[in-house]
């Protein structure tokens, strides 16, 4: 199907632009290969239909973060997609005026959300907390998706091949090596001036990968 109107994905958290492909992720709608992963997006309600949304929202508690290992270092992380798929770009920060941007000329939003903290983990040493605006990157830590993900052979809960697994095994093995990484989820667009810059620098090489 595709989007008649701009909308937020419901498993990635990215804009959803009209034109898009969409397809249902449980209660919401997501891009065609956020929904195709096979698992529930974070903030659909585990309520009936019948529950009213209001009430299923009064009543879904806070999601506690991760724990972080003493004197973790917090990196922001972030992917931008002009089109889904299109040229993309993918970028990380740190407080302290390290970072990293880059794109690919054929991409998705996923693949440069999780590119970004993929290559976030590759350059920084020592213990870390990747600070993350798509909940499908967060909540594959922080709900240990990967675990089913191996133990089915790389297969989602909804027997399809996991999508984007070049980018997401490196990433496991090496959170699962190192044992001193964790995944924090922040609202996009929210007034976080990290996550405001990371977006920024991933927007750009976005543009600048579309330019040629």
């Amino acid at each position: 199907m595709t989007a008649k109107y701009a909308t937020t994905c419901g498993v990635c958290s990215s804009s959803i632009s009209p034109g898009e492909q969409i397809a249902r992720s449980g209660e919401r709608w997501a891009h065609v290969a956020c929904a195709a992963t096979g698992e529930q997006p974070a903030s659909a309600p585990a309520t009936t239909a019948a529950v009213k949304p209001a009430a299923a929202k009064r009543s879904r508690p806070v999601r506690p973060d991760m724990p972080a290992a003493d004197g973790a270092l917090e990196v922001w992380t972030d992917g931008a997609c002009s089109g889904n798929p299109g040229p993309g770009g993918w970028a990380w920060a740190t407080r302290d005026g390290r970072r990293d941007s880059g794109g690919d000329a054929a991409t998705t939003n996923q693949r440069m959300e999780i590119r970004a903290a993929l290559e976030a983990v590759q350059a920084l040493d020592g213990p870390l907390v990747v600070v993350s605006d798509s909940t499908y990157v967060v909540n594959c830590f922080r709900d240990q998706w990967w675990k089913g993900w191996i133990a089915r052979g790389w297969v989602t809960s909804a027997r399809k091949p996991v999508v984007s697994r070049d980018l997401w095994e490196p990433l496991v093995e090496l959170v699962n090596e190192r044992g001193d990484i964790s995944f924090r989820w922040v609202k996009g667009h929210s007034g976080d001036e990290m996550n405001d810059l990371v977006d920024q620098l991933a927007v750009e090489q976005s543009r600048a990968v579309a330019a040629g």
